[in-house]
């Protein structure tokens, strides 16, 4: 994927994102936290679809776009710390 970031003075940053199958779509961060997704179609400029998230609804998103959920990645973490210290599994 690449990706692109740029700052709006004042207003925030802009992650201009391209899949490897060349769809595109952005990331904005406004100034005071906002987030919106903006969804383009082909060489299209202006986006065709902007989705607004609440700061919860983002953290949620960002939990389902992970490769595994945030507890699995905590017990993978556990288990990785119990390896380096020597402690046995935690109950």
């Amino acid at each position: 994927m690449y990706i692109d970031r740029s700052t709006v003075p004042g207003q925030g940053t802009v992650h201009h994102l391209r899949t490897r199958s060349g769809d595109r779509f952005a990331l904005v961060t406004a100034a005071d936290g906002a987030k919106h997704i903006l969804v383009y179609h082909g060489a299209e400029d202006a986006p065709i679809q902007s989705v607004a998230l609440d700061t919860d609804e983002a953290d949620q998103f960002a939990d389902l776009l992970h490769s595994a959920p945030l507890p699995d990645r905590v017990a993978r973490l556990e288990r990785l710390v119990d390896q380096l210290t020597g402690d046995g599994p935690r109950p």
